[in-house]
């Protein structure tokens, strides 16, 4: 699981962005639930948080993925 999670890490700048997309933000959504259930030690808050990213309530969650890969070259909660 955490090999998914390093080669999303190492895809290039424009194809993070692309995956910023509203509709298609779905797939980091996705990346970030499978992030907190494999690491040995649960952090429950997060988990919650990666499974709200998925349904179209957390429509504010696409910017916050924009600026932290711009930023730190990852998205929100996969570093």
């Amino acid at each position: 699981m955490q090999d998914l999670i390093k080669q999303v890490n190492d895809l290039p700048l424009i194809v993070k962005l692309l995956l910023c997309i509203p509709v298609i933000e779905i797939f980091y959504g996705i990346c970030r639930i499978v992030n907190q259930i494999s690491k040995g030690e649960i952090n429950w808050l997060y988990l919650i948080l990666a499974i709200l990213t998925i349904f179209p309530g957390a429509a504010f969650m696409w910017i916050v993925d924009i600026v932290c890969v711009l930023m730190n070259g990852h998205a929100f909660l996969l570093g």
